[in-house]
């Protein structure tokens, strides 16, 4: 997938993945990755500073787990995280639906 076709969808793709439960960055990426059928491969230089843009405004909290042995940063969505989904998610049924409008093919135009 071309990776401009993400750009500006980033925030909801994340809040999405988290919405279930929390994870650590790694996991988000595999998330994606499998939620997506394998056509997301989002790079780590893409997802962490997202990651600490979404915290930073209130939409992420963090804490630090140990998973597998290891000490990671766990995020997790906040109310506010869940509203900001529920808003992207309505945003992006509109154009969705917009853009369908206007690729779909006419019934009846001229030949």
């Amino acid at each position: 997938m071309n990776p401009d076709a993400l750009r500006g969808h980033m925030d909801a793709l994340l809040l999405s993945v988290l919405e279930r439960e929390p994870l650590h960055g790694y996991a988000i990426i595999e998330a994606l990755q499998e939620r997506s059928g394998g056509a997301l491969s989002v790079p780590t230089g893409t997802v962490y500073p997202a990651l600490r843009r979404l915290e930073r405004i209130g939409h992420l909290s963090s804490e630090w787990a140990t998973v597998g042995g290891r000490r990671r940063r766990t995020y997790r969505l906040t109310e506010s995280g869940r509203k900001q989904l529920e808003g992207e998610r309505s945003a992006w049924r509109e154009f969705t639906s917009v853009i369908g409008s206007v690729l779909r093919a006419e019934a009846s135009g001229p030949a």
